[in-house]
């Protein structure tokens, strides 16, 4: 058998690695919460609050749109999300996080805070900034490269 191709390696420890982290990242979420449901509301909260349609939601999440409204049906449901009109489409809907759905993902942040020792253990500080970057541009191409 041959060698794979060290990209495809990457790939290959990236996705176990996601496997394995958010595995324990699900379990150490409060109650209730799901993986897919503290996405939507750390996307929410990482692009300044700003509301997005339900359909741009699942684009950047990467989720069907059927996927997406079941989620943000669940967050209304909880009211960690609000659903609101699109000023710019009158048949559009704008999510947006609540007060609630805020104090939710800090709230899930720190509930996974006892695994984050876990990186520091494996990596010095200037080593993590190091990998933060490479990992970056990497994200960044292959999000300039998705469709």
């Amino acid at each position: 058998m041959t060698e794979d191709p060290l990209a495809f390696q990457l790939f290959t420890e990236i996705g176990i690695i996601d496997q394995l982290a958010g595995t324990a990242f699900e379990r150490a979420l409060p109650a209730g919460m799901t993986r897919a449901q503290f996405t939507v509301l750390h996307h929410l909260s990482r692009i300044a609050g700003a509301p997005q349609s339900p359909a741009r939601l699942a684009d950047a999440i990467q989720v069907s749109r059927a996927t997406m409204t079941s989620t943000v049906g669940r967050l209304i449901q909880r009211q960690l999300v609000e659903v609101l009109p699109d000023p710019a489409d009158g048949r559009g809907k704008l999510v947006q996080l609540t007060a609630d759905g805020r104090a939710m993902r800090e709230s899930c942040i720190a509930a996974v805070a006892p695994l984050l020792p876990l990186v520091d253990g494996v990596y010095a500080r200037e080593e993590l900034l190091s990998l933060l970057a490479q990992l970056k541009r990497l994200r960044e191409r292959l999000d300039q490269d998705r469709g």
